[in-house]
């Protein structure tokens, strides 16, 4: 397996950083996770529109699931040799998030372009040789965590979340865990919906999981300072995930049977 990152800003895009999202690619599958403003473009560098294999959005919030729309506009108007259908795998909202942008009579058009298969939890789905399952998590709207199979490696990606059992269980013996964090300090009587960086080491010792990634990071939140509070909780490699000009990706070890 290899994970681009294509953005990793919170709440809204920075020019150089737009926000979450990810290329998950494996033996000729390509899996687009989290469609957060400005990544469209970024996937575009790594990957032709036309060879995506599904799209899969964690929750229906717009910093990662709005380039959909756009998205929409270019397998329905563009020149990118769009398939059939683009397998949408998504909270039972999105479908009708994209809809309200577009218009009440949208929906028919929203079906030629996107095979929308909601989510539900405990759920799962393979392409090709790419397993994905997931579980529903804690946050302020329908939201889920990914696990992906391939070749005896396996990555975790949190969504938005808090701490929850669902995460610690769907984590579990990873090789690479990829957890936002955006809450920078926890306060008193705040429902928690996101993960703090210390908490992120946390759940990546739990679950011992063997490396961990750090995306989506809370307004004001510098990486290092990220790194440095979630390495004191966790004691495999800790990193900032970031975007650049030239294709960043994460090569996730085989396990050894």
């Amino acid at each position: 397996m290899r994970l681009t990152t294509l953005g990793v800003s919170s709440h809204y895009p920075l020019p150089g950083a737009p926000c979450v999202g990810m290329l998950l690619e494996h033996d000729g599958t390509a899996v687009w996770i989290d469609a957060g403003p400005g990544t469209l473009a970024e996937l575009q560098r790594h990957a032709p529109l036309a060879g995506l294999s599904a799209a899969w959005i964690s929750h229906g919030h717009a910093d990662h699931a709005a380039d959909l729309l756009p998205a929409f506009y270019a397998y329905r108007y563009g020149d990118v040799g769009a398939p059939a259908r683009l397998p949408v795998l998504a909270p039972g909202d999105v479908r009708g998030r994209l809809a309200g942008f577009l218009g009440p009579a949208s929906g028919p058009e929203l079906d030629r372009v996107f095979a929308f298969d909601p989510l539900s939890d405990g759920g799962g789905r393979a392409f090709g040789g790419l397993s994905l399952r997931w579980s529903a998590v804690r946050h302020d709207a329908p939201a889920f965590a990914l696990r992906a199979e391939a070749a005896g490696a396996s990555l975790v990606y949190t969504g938005d979340s808090a701490p929850c059992a669902a995460l610690d269980e769907l984590a579990r013996g990873c090789d690479l865990l990829v957890s936002e964090a955006g809450t920078d300090v926890r306060q008193p009587g705040d429902a928690p919906v996101h993960f703090t960086p210390e908490e992120a080491g946390e759940l990546a010792a739990r679950a011992g999981a063997r490396r961990l990634l750090l995306t989506h990071l809370a307004l004001g939140l510098r990486p290092d300072d990220a790194v440095r509070r979630a390495a004191s909780r966790f004691d495999g490699p800790v990193e900032a995930a970031v975007v650049s000009g030239e294709p960043m990706s994460v090569d996730l070890p085989t396990v050894e049977s």
